[in-house]
């Protein structure tokens, strides 16, 4: 690495880690390999739970570059709020859920709003972070205008920050729009009279 991306990392690093202890001050952070760190309490022995955070891994791999820093968060579950609600990750200082998706539009869309609420939780939880970005490792084969349009109607009445990161696994490009980009493809449309 040249000095430059030295200290990129470095500042990945220490955000990544300012953010995930301020969430979860209790945790112990567990080194899985270079860059990528798991909370202690998401560990579990289990076939199952290994396979999980190893299929995650996976997915953001895409999206993260050398000088990134990943801390995989642990698992919040609220049984009053039906299930699991907290972002899978904080990623260069920034929350971020992670979502693969397969499927209709429909199921883009609703993969998108599930991502979006659990990163909007943790912002709850710490009210001085207002940004949350959802990434998606996207399967199925639609054109980038049609994914563009489906999350900005996803948007529509959000007002929170953050950004949409969308890896087309077909071609092998990644994308990354903030809320506000898509949000102004809705309002820039003209009523039709």
């Amino acid at each position: 690495m040249q000095d430059s991306e030295i200290g990129i990392a470095n500042q990945n690093a220490e955000k990544s880690l300012l953010l995930a202890t301020a969430l979860f001050p209790d945790e112990e952070w567990i080194l899985k390999e270079s860059g990528i760190w798991v909370g202690k309490s998401r560990v579990k022995n289990t076939p199952k739970e290994r396979a999980k955070l190893a299929w995650e891994i996976e997915q953001i791999r895409p999206f993260i570059t050398h000088e990134s820093v990943v801390y995989f968060l642990p698992e919040i579950e609220d049984s009053g709020l039906h299930g699991k609600l907290s972002a899978d990750t904080v990623i260069d200082g920034e929350i971020v859920e992670i979502k693969a998706v397969t499927g209709s539009r429909v199921t883009l869309g609703t993969e998108f709003r599930k991502g979006y609420k659990q990163g909007a939780y943790l912002c709850e939880r710490l009210p001085r972070v207002k940004t949350h970005s959802v990434f998606i490792r996207l399967f199925s084969n639609f054109s980038v205008g049609s994914v563009k349009a489906k999350i900005a109607g996803e948007l529509k009445n959000r007002t929170d920050d953050g950004r949409f990161i969308c890896y087309f696994d077909s071609s092998g490009v990644l994308f990354s729009w903030s809320f506000d980009e898509l949000r102004g493809i809705i309002g820039s449309k003209t009523p039709r009279g």
